[in-house]
């Protein structure tokens, strides 16, 4: 039986293209990326040479999966028109340079209402995406919609409400999922047991259809049920703990899906090594 393509979001520090071997030298069969500075509005072109050689490691590599994440500063659910339009843009730039990577999909937050209302948030996100797809229609990065723990006022926490997001989506063939252990957990989803697990995917699947599920962030909760608190633990040290991880490796609906680690580490990569064998070590034989 097979499982996820387990691997982590990786440093693209001095050119995209070094994140894939630093990917390859772990072992991982899929890895996450930031094409451009994440934290800045910004970004110089990609170089075509950067291009090439991104796409030359990649098949050099054997990776299955590679995703990319957007920016920390979008927020396509503001009111604010200003912010809102500079949003979309930023959001429309990152699956351009998803496209000429030839990386399939972009992980998004759905973005803060900041105090305008859960329906009006929704409505904002759904008129971006339903822009950018109007005006690249060739485009085909898909944007994956990330589940969220629910600080503040973040979109996200239930899938009712991604769900209400991409039922206001005219193209429903550019648009998925991506679930997070850790935000789901934190959100009130439980995961623990093998009942609660049934519960939530069956959930999942009923509400937002397990078809649009494209990708999984693998993070412990440092934080308990419900608490809509996102902060991220290693695998197995946190409240969801390793069985909750087991379920995810030996569920065959879930087999091929990129099964990404976000969890905190350093610079050296231990931590990645101990995740990864801690995830691998749960799959049944």
């Amino acid at each position: 039986m097979g499982s996820l393509e387990f691997g982590s979001h990786v440093s693209a520090s001095g050119g995209v293209d070094l994140s894939i071997p630093r990917a390859a030298a772990l072992e991982m069969t899929a890895c996450q990326i930031f094409t451009k500075n994440e934290r800045q509005w910004n970004a110089k072109p990609l170089d075509p040479g950067v291009i090439d050689r991104f796409k030359s490691n990649w098949q050099g590599a054997g990776l299955k999966q590679v995703v990319a994440h957007d920016s920390y500063l979008i927020n396509v659910a503001s009111p604010d028109e200003a912010l809102w339009a500079r949003s979309k843009a930023a959001l429309m730039h990152e699956l351009e340079r998803c496209d000429q990577l030839g990386v399939p999909y972009l992980v998004s937050h759905p973005g803060a209402h900041v105090g305008s209302g859960v329906e009006a948030g929704i409505e904002r996100v759904a008129k971006a995406i339903n822009e950018i797809h109007r005006e690249t229609p060739e485009g085909k990065a898909i944007v994956l919609i990330e589940t969220t723990a629910g600080q503040g006022t973040a979109l996200g926490r239930t899938f009712e409400e991604i769900a209400s997001i991409i039922a206001q989506l005219d193209d429903k063939s550019r648009i998925g999922v991506c679930l997070d252990t850790c935000h789901i957990f934190a959100a009130g989803y439980d995961i623990r047991d093998q009942a609660s697990y049934d519960e939530t995917m069956a959930s999942f699947d009923e509400v937002i259809g397990l078809d649009r599920l494209k990708c999984i962030h693998l993070n412990d909760s440092q934080k308990g049920l419900g608490s809509r608190v996102d902060r991220h633990a290693h695998i197995g040290q946190g409240e969801i703990g390793a069985a909750g991880f087991g379920f995810i490796v030996n569920d065959p609906r879930l087999a091929g899906l990129p099964g990404i680690l976000d969890t905190p580490k350093e610079n050296d990569d231990e931590e990645d090594k101990m995740n990864l064998a801690t995830l691998r070590g749960l799959i049944n034989a």
